[in-house]
């Protein structure tokens, strides 16, 4: 492949080396039809696009294809299309990729730039901008933050608003919105604030989390009941922790229904939209991208999330200027995503996401 940012995962099924000059181009052929029509493909269609071959020559190709297990027939008289170990082949080894049109860089930069520094909005408008320009369901998870805390404070904004702020040992700033009490005094701000630096300070807010929420019950009764609603809100408004505590975005699942392919594979789609709920496990998955040195593709069976919708993911990690990884970022969708246009905005989006977050 000529890109460099997809990190190459051998070892599955067969590989090119298997493939002669003419196998390889009929395979190359019928892979790029499929992912631009989402139908099969036949000998006809090939022998049409410039092959000067017969259409029987190509039918033993596609034959010997399918007996390595890179084809598939959805119907005995129907063309062929690629297994998902057949995508994954011509991912690894055959798409050719560049990089993204100068229009999509400046409207990522706009986009994302228009939100300051504001982490949630920052992170909400990174998936609408891949679901939008990729056409697949758009999902950034968010850091699982392993730096200690160095300062914790809450701010007035206004009459209606607190800004929650979290300062971490590695640099990092997290800043959080919050609805503002009615009657809640400045006194009460400094309380909540002096409460949660006693205890957070030096510690990772997983590690102390349930220990100050526990200490928070026992403490009402010596604090202002604005300040405990205070820590109480921060505690659940900040990222961290694992599973469930931490922040998923999903955004663009009505694209995926605007596939031309969806119309005749709702149970497929409808399979897909049940892996979008499974919180726990696309978290996982997304983590596992934070290893990886650029985008990752996970085609159908290759993860347990997605063995029964056949879907697709491609991801990349986001990361600070200092090269410490901060979450991961990718689309979703049918395994006929389009790759080649795909893999590029989802380096980009992660890159320029990483960017903004490390101010």
């Amino acid at each position: 492949m000529t890109n460099s940012f997809v990190e190459q995962i051998g070892g599955r099924g067969a590989n090119l080396a298997e493939l002669d000059a003419r196998a390889r181009e009929i395979f190359r052929r019928i892979v790029e039809t499929y992912l631009e029509t989402g139908e099969p493909v036949g000998s006809r269609t090939i022998a049409r696009g410039g092959m000067h071959l017969s259409p029987a020559s190509i039918r033993n190709t596609m034959q010997d294809l399918t007996d390595l297990g890179l084809l598939g027939a959805p119907h005995i008289s129907a063309g062929r299309l690629p297994t998902h170990a057949g995508l994954r082949l011509f991912v690894d080894g055959l798409l050719e990729v560049g990089d993204i049109g100068e229009d999509d860089r400046r409207d990522i930069e706009a986009r994302l730039s228009a939100h300051g520094r504001s982490f949630d909005d920052a992170m909400n408008e990174a998936s609408a901008i891949l679901s939008g320009l990729a056409g697949g369901a758009g999902v950034v998870v968010a850091p699982a933050r392993d730096a200690g805390v160095k300062h914790v404070e809450f701010v007035a904004l206004g009459a209606d608003q607190t800004l929650a702020i979290m300062v971490f040992e590695d640099g990092l700033v997290e800043n959080r919105l919050m609805r503002r009490m009615a009657g809640i005094t400045p006194s009460a701000f400094q309380e909540a604030s002096n409460f949660l630096n006693a205890r957070l300070r030096g510690r990772t807010l997983a590690e102390a989390k349930a220990e100050v929420t526990a200490e928070l019950a026992s403490a009402r009764r010596e604090l202002d009941s604005a300040a405990a609603h205070l820590i109480e809100e921060g505690l659940a408004a900040w990222s961290g922790g694992d599973g469930d505590d931490r922040a998923l975005i999903v955004r663009g699942r009505g694209n995926l229904l605007g596939n031309p392919a969806a119309a005749a594979d709702l149970e497929r789609v409808r399979m897909l939209f049940d892996d979008l709920e499974q919180k726990e496990q696309l978290i996982g998955l997304l983590d596992d991208v934070r290893g990886a040195e650029g985008v990752r593709i996970f085609i159908g069976a290759e993860s347990r999330l997605f063995s029964l919708s056949g879907s697709a993911l491609i991801a990349a990690p986001y990361m600070s200027g200092r090269q410490k990884v901060l979450g991961a970022i990718g689309v979703i969708g049918p395994a006929r995503l389009n790759y080649a246009r795909v893999i590029p905005l989802v380096d980009y989006t992660a890159r320029a996401l990483g960017r903004l977050m490390d101010g």
